[in-house]
């Protein structure tokens, strides 16, 4: 046996296109490289210019190359009794069949395995499929990208690395990955062949794993886990003063770092945040970009935890900074802190994977997705013996994969707690223990409010909290204290319940409970004949209730979102035409859907007194859980169609494209500043607030009106501290003003406007060589410039990406941003934060509005009216320190590190010809600014830039160790 690699370059991807370059490597059974075959081929269509210059394979190169058919009979022998192997293998297969047939031999009609599939199954967590970015990661030295040669051998390189992967898996895990995929296919047959392999070679299986119920698991039992410090112990901070500690730190890091340098302004933070915990006050501190805040945090933090044996609390918004803290800034305390400290991560519980429903549907292969589920199990059945917290965020799903996690993700509804066969392995009550027995527990402000809402019985108690990038608590605590309901929100939850007469709970638990002897399961089973038809009755009224909900938004929308959805604001006392028809549909789902939960509610209780079989009992749970969510469905519903709660703003929003399938009702409080104050400012003893944009013109009133501190600072219980940013902005960072640049009213953008915005932008990006992030306030204008643009920059051998267009992913734009250094990006709302491109990578940032929210957003509209009742200016008040934050994130992205230089282009004069512009200059951390006409911007920028800036060799040393965000 032998697989052939292959490798295909051509003139483009359509029937007529020609193959330009093969690129062949045989690999035999042992995985040795044993032969390899490249060749250029003459084609009968001219070269496009783009393929030109993707593969750099040009007319001259390929004018005296063999003709195809003398390239097929190099290649023919070579594929013989070969499996074929390539990235995207019905890429090349399909091409080398058209080939084929066009030289009229016989197609290839032999086993095809394709490395993107094996690299979803093997490396579950792998961020990127793409040959170059996985090439790098295997660390394969001198890949040519888009060259057949080179690429055929990364791909042998890879699919090596592959299956020595799948050779040293457990048995178990690879028995488990060919039973989940069907025996016709070929993939099939290489786990078989490769389960044989194992088989044969194995003698003792691996102590590295958990073996349980046919799992092989890399997490062992949770209660193993140990406290940090022995009970009883001594403390390890009994008379050691916080100053000590901080000159013992400092020892460390110099000892670990040759070129470490304190800075003043994390120096500052750390006295800061310990006085604030050890005098139990709040905190707010601005911390500028580069000063390090998340040690500045956690070094006084954990020291206040150990000497006062208090669990203290840290909260950030994204995933990205806990991730950070995890990988990053926790491992560095563990080698620098004088004592063992034990910090974990602690997410939402559906962030967690079931291993009773992950088991319980590969066993009774409940895929969905008939080709996508079985792929997104294998990954799973490989990850389990990867993985030690079992937490969604380390997978990369296909298209499917949420949906499927979905079905098997962690949930309280359905949770059989200690009589779970899994209790000790379960991944959520893994996380929950360590975060009961650590000195920090790292979470997130979703969890913050969830924990609220339900009693406070998820997170370890605590009464010190850290809040990160606290800008956003204000928003995510509107979101967790409203409500939602999607179209899809009923349909999911009734699609749990019964898809077709095999699948789902129901249909599940009928075939059970046939099995049992039990005098009650006729009655059983004829309630569960009964509740399925109805379900389709309360689908067919949910369909009419959101067709007539879109009936209104489509005819009479107020505002279009910055995603293009249509928003229309629901008013108690201003009901849109018909509205009784909502009410009377309303009703309807209502009174169908209490009547046939309260049936499967009596036969569950019923069941559960009088079948003991474990299996029913595990469904029984799983069935309470997917009830228990239609009653949520059905009494948020009624909240928001009643529209009767006065401190709530409702309204909906859908997209034209999706009609009625896309619609979402929304309840939000108006102001939650209250519920901040009761949860956390006078329930806690101290809440340390940081972030690199709380305050407005260098003032914190905007953040103390937003998160209800108003009043705390005169009682002595907070305190506010801006420290400066470490970073020379002055020389780094050139803020360019064009003011003959014509203003921009309203939404709508006009010709001549774009046409002048497409030529600074392209003479701006052609004088950077690209290296330029474009930031939009709108996806509309982004699109509207894309392809102007696009036709501009092509000309001059510049690249675009844009969010949207090229991709939705932020994390894999911003990847391709920087392997491909002469491109420009554009984006909208996500990366005007989190976005991190330091050094050479970004040299350019353009802004080309303000970050106003548009006013007539329900949301907006309604804290406006709030304001304008308290006889307060809802611009100054709410619009402009919005805005400003915004504005001060986006001009973030710039200087991330201290040796970073670059320019801002601000394209909206509003800054300079309004009185409320000096609101964002002046909230600036000190760059310098000029204004200019647009034709002097480019030879100044060429300027700044070749004047050269260079921080010291410490600044970024110490960058490195405290990156933001």
């Amino acid at each position: 046996m032998k697989f052939a690699v292959l490798d295909l370059e051509t003139t483009g991807h359509g029937a007529d296109d020609d193959i330009l370059q093969v690129g062949v490597v045989i690999v035999d059974e042992q995985l040795d490289i044993v032969k390899t075959y490249s060749s250029f081929v003459k084609p009968t269509v001219p070269i496009p210019t783009f393929i030109t210059g993707l593969t750099g394979i040009t007319e001259e190169m390929v004018k005296n190359a063999p003709e195809l058919n003398d390239v097929l009979l190099d290649l023919i022998p070579l594929l013989d009794e070969a499996v074929l192997v390539a990235h995207n293998v019905g890429f090349d297969a399909g091409f080398l069949n058209q080939a084929l047939d066009r030289c009229g031999y016989m197609h290839f009609t032999g086993r095809r395995l394709d490395t993107v599939e094996l690299l979803r199954i093997f490396y579950p967590s792998i961020t990127t499929y793409q040959l170059g970015a996985v090439a790098e990661q295997f660390g394969i030295d001198g890949h040519q990208h888009h060259q057949a040669d080179s690429d055929a051998m990364a791909t042998a390189l890879i699919f090596i690395e592959i299956t020595k992967k799948l050779r040293s898996l457990p048995l178990l895990t690879a028995q488990r990955l060919s039973a989940l995929i069907d025996e016709s296919k070929d993939l099939h047959w290489y786990l078989k062949q490769n389960e044989t392999w194992i088989e044969q070679s194995t003698v003792f299986e691996s102590a590295e794993f958990d073996y349980y119920r046919q799992f092989a698991l890399r997490a062992k039992e949770w209660n193993e886990d140990k406290t940090p410090r022995e009970e009883g112990s001594v403390n390890p901070l009994d008379g050691v003063t916080f100053e000590d500690y901080l000159a013992g730190i400092k020892e460390r890091f110099q000892a670990k770092f040759e070129q470490y340098e304190e800075r003043e302004s994390q120096s500052a933070m750390f006295r800061e945040v310990y006085a604030a915990m050890s005098e139990d006050k709040h905190l707010l501190i601005e911390a500028g970009t580069g000063t390090g805040k998340s040690l500045g945090y956690l070094i006084p933090a954990l020291y206040y935890s150990v000497q006062s044996n208090s669990k203290i609390v840290v909260s950030t918004h994204t995933i990205n900074l806990q991730e950070q803290l995890r990988q990053r800034d926790l491992p560095l305390l563990g080698e620098v802190l004088p004592f063992p400290f034990k910090a974990s991560i602690f997410k939402g519980r559906g962030n967690y994977l079931c291993m009773r429903k992950f088991e319980g549907k590969l066993n009774a292969q409940d895929m969905v997705a008939p080709i996508e589920d079985p792929i997104t199990a294998a990954q799973m059945v490989v990850w389990l013996s990867e993985t030690e917290t079992g937490d969604q965020e380390e997978l990369n799903f296909g298209n499917r994969g949420p949906e499927f996690w979905a079905t098997v993700a962690s949930d309280a509804d359905s949770c059989l707690n200690r009589a779970c066969p899994w209790f000790k392995r379960c991944y959520y009550h893994r996380a929950k223990h360590e975060s009961n027995i650590a000195d920090v527990c790292i979470t997130n402000h979703s969890m913050l409010f969830t924990d609220v809402q339900a009693d406070h019985r998820l997170l370890p108690s605590y009464s010190h909290l850290v809040i990160d990038e606290a800008h956003h608590v204000e928003e995510v605590a509107g979101k967790h204290l409203g409500l939602s309901v999607h179209y899809f929100t009923l349909v999911q939850a009734s699609q749990r319940l019964f898809r077709d007469s095999r699948s789902g709970l129901l249909p599940a638990l009928r075939l059970k409970l046939q099995q049992e002897g039990d005098d009650h399961v006729q009655s059983w089973v004829e309630t569960i004949d009964t509740v399925i038809p109805v379900f389709q009755e309360i689908k067919e009224h949910w369909d009419k209730l959101f067709e007539l909900l879109y009936g209104f938004v489509a005819n009479a929308s107020d505002s279009v979102s910055e995603g293009g959805a249509l928003v229309k604001r629901l008013h108690s006392g201003m009901l849109p035409k018909d509205w009784e028809d909502v009410l009377t549909v309303e009703n309807n789902i209502y009174v169908e859907l209490t009547r046939v939960t309260k049936s499967v509610e009596k036969m569950m209780n019923d069941v559960k007194d009088r079948v003991d079989d474990l299996s029913v009992q595990a469904q029984i749970t799983d069935l309470n859980g997917a009830i228990r969510d239609l009653n949520r469905v059905k009494d948020e519903l009624r909240i928001i169609i009643k529209l009767e709660d006065i401190h709530f703003v409702y309204w909906i929003e859908a997209s034209s494209a999706y009609r009625h399938r896309s619609l979402q009702l929304f309840g939000a409080p108006v102001d939650v500043s209250t519920q901040l104050q009761k949860h956390f400012f006078d329930a806690k003893d101290s809440i340390i607030l940081t972030s690199a944009t709380l305050t407005v013109q260098k003032n914190f009133q905007y953040a103390e009106e937003q998160l209800g501190l108003v009043g705390y600072e005169q009682q002595g219980k907070l305190r506010t501290v801006l420290l400066p940013s470490p970073f020379h902005y002055r020389e780094q960072a050139l803020v360019v003003i064009p003011r003959d640049f014509p203003v921009l009213k309203g939404a709508n953008v006009d010709d001549a406007y774009l046409e002048k915005l497409v030529g600074s932008l392209a003479d701006a990006a052609a004088m950077t060589k690209g290296r330029m992030l474009v930031l939009f306030t709108s996806y509309k204008m982004l699109k509207q410039v894309y392809d102007p643009l696009k036709a501009h920059l092509d000309a001059r051998g510049i690249g675009l990406l844009g969010q949207g267009i090229d991709s939705s992913n932020r994390t894999k734009l911003t990847r391709r941003f920087l392997q491909q250094p002469e491109t420009v990006l554009l984006g909208t709302s996500s990366f005007w934060e989190g976005v991190d491109i330091p050094g050479e990578g970004l040299v350019c940032l353009a802004i080309v509005r303000l970050p106003f929210q548009p006013p007539n957003h329900p949301l907006v509209e309604a804290k406006s009216e709030l304001l304008q009742r308290q006889k307060q200016n809802p611009f100054m008040k709410l619009s402009i320190p919005q805005a400003v934050i915004r504005f001060k994130q986006g001009f973030g992205r710039l200087v991330r590190t201290a040796r970073d230089k670059g320019i801002v282009i601000l394209y909206d004069t509003r800054v300079i010809d309004t009185y409320y512009g000096k609101h964002f200059l002046y909230s600036l951390p000190g760059p310098k600014i000029e204004t200019m006409h647009t034709d002097q911007m480019v030879p100044r920028m060429q300027e700044w830039l070749s004047s050269g800036y260079s921080g010291t060799r410490a600044g970024e040393q110490t960058a490195t160790l405290t990156k933001e965000e």
